[in-house]
This record gives C-alpha cells, structure tokens and sequence, in this order.
C-alpha cells in the first residue's frame, strides 16, 4: 500500500476537527469499506453516512499497461429500522494506457447505483445465528462515454456474520449481478466472498479476503477473482479511516489495487 503516515494522519485530523461527538461515546460507526464483503448493519433512521476513498489499480498484460486512479463513494441514509437508501459510485475516473510505444488517458465519472440494504436479523452469539443483511442494487448507464456500462444491471447480495472468540469475525457474501458483454448480450455473472477480521484494539481492526467479484466464463469477460487485506482506525465514533490494497488472483482481474478511505456518519 503507497500510503504515507502523514497522509493517514492528515485525515484523521480534518475528519476529527469536522466531527463534534466524542470519541466512543456510544454506538460506533459500521462501515461497507475497505472490504468487498459488505456489513449486515444499516444506518439508524434519519441519519446520514458517507464513505469515500481514493484508489489506484494497475494491470498488465499483452503488452499493455493501465494505470486507474478513481474516487469510489457511497452514501446512505436511514430511512427506517433496518433499513437504509444507497448510491454508489466510482466516482471521478482517470485511466491512462499505454501500448505499443504510445499513451491514452481518459477522465470522466463512474455509472452511479442506487439501491436499498435491509437488516434481516441480528446475529445471537449463543445459538450461532448470524446477523443477515440484503442487498438489492441497480446500476445505472449515467457515467461518462469511456466508462459507461450498458443499460439498468440488478444485482442482488446477502451477507451473513458471524462473531467469533478472541475479538475475531467471519462474513461470507453470495451474490449475482445481471450485466451485458461486449457484443451487448445479457448475462447472470455469481458473486462470492468471504472475509476474516479482527479486533485488534478497540480503535483498530484489520482484515483479510478472498473476493469473488465477478464469477463467469471468458465470454463475459472472466471471472475476476482476488486477495485482499486491510485496516480500519476509528477516529471517534462517528469518524472512520482506512487503508487496503488487493492482489488479483487471475488474468482476468487487476494485478494490484489500492485504496485510502474516510468514512464520516451524521
């Protein structure tokens, strides 16, 4: 991960000058990122989150290389108990490839997602249950020629936790999304990850993953598979940084990802 200390201190610094509640004075922040495995937990009603970062992913291959840099954002807001409103997007796009002795950047703005989660049922560290959230989205064909999808694509993800001993934590994540290919056929692409994490402070947590982010054949564009680590530091209870970074598992994913996020709830 390319990320100095002073940046990651920076952060924390804007985010706890901006933020009045107290650090830990009550129930704290939960969080979808740095992960893929989303969290089962919602927004209380009436409050508003926000959880955005800056990422950079580099790939290579056939003799051409890519180098994106992105803004990836989501934002909630609680519309009832256990459930939230969501928009999701890549946000600001830069992505510059180079083949064949010559260079091509382009910029523009991520499709945006809008979508709502619903939290099932919390989990009971006694019998075993895990807390259980869905997931239903729609990508929208909104974002900039170069990075436009194609059409409305529905994907639809559950995720169940569970709480282990020892301040650890399992979450799994199956899920499909329906999308087009190249020559603009529909196609049901699966989704699956699982995740481990853990406590390691009550301020610090960190994670590692196996992401399945889209699993199909090669006409679809190839499974893109992937490992995944990372932290999470909270700098009160309503503020959140972090750090990860990804190492794809196959041709078909990106070789390296990286990412830096803040995560601020109101």
């Amino acid at each position: 991960m390319n990320r100095s200390p002073s940046t990651l201190k920076a952060l924390a610094l804007c985010a706890g000058l901006a933020c009045a509640p107290a650090a830990f004075a009550g129930e704290v922040i939960a969080t979808d990122r740095p992960d893929f495995v989303e969290s089962s937990d919602v927004v209380d009603p009436g409050r508003f989150q926000i959880e955005t970062s800056l990422s950079a992913e580099r790939n290579s291959g056939d003799g051409v290389k890519t180098r994106t840099y992105s803004t990836p954002t989501l934002l909630r807001f609680g519309l009832r108990e256990g459930l939230e409103l969501r928009v999701e997007s890549d946000g600001f796009i830069r992505a510059t490839t180079e083949a064949n002795g010559s260079s091509l950047t382009e910029r523009g703005f991520a499709d945006a997602s809008v979508g709502v989660k619903w939290h099932m049922q919390d989990g009971d560290d006694a019998t075993g249950k895990p807390a259980i959230g869905w997931l239903l989205h729609f990508d929208l064909d909104s974002g900039s020629a170069a990075f436009r999808g194609q059409g409305v694509r529905p994907s639809l993800r559950a995720v169940f936790e569970w709480d282990l001993p020892n301040s650890f934590s399992i979450g799994v994540m199956p899920g499909f999304v329906v999308d087009k290919n190249e020559a603009g056929e529909r196609f049901t692409a699966g989704i699956l990850a699982a995740v481990l994490g853990k406590d390691i402070t009550p301020e610090w947590h960190a994670f590692v993953e196996l992401a399945g982010r889209q699993i199909t054949s090669v006409k679809n564009g190839g499974s893109v598979l992937s490992f995944d680590a990372g932290a999470s530091y909270l700098v009160s209870n309503s503020v959140q940084v972090d750090f990860s970074f990804a190492r794809g598992l196959n041709a078909y994913s990106p070789d390296w990802q990286y990412g830096v996020g803040l995560s601020v709830r109101f």
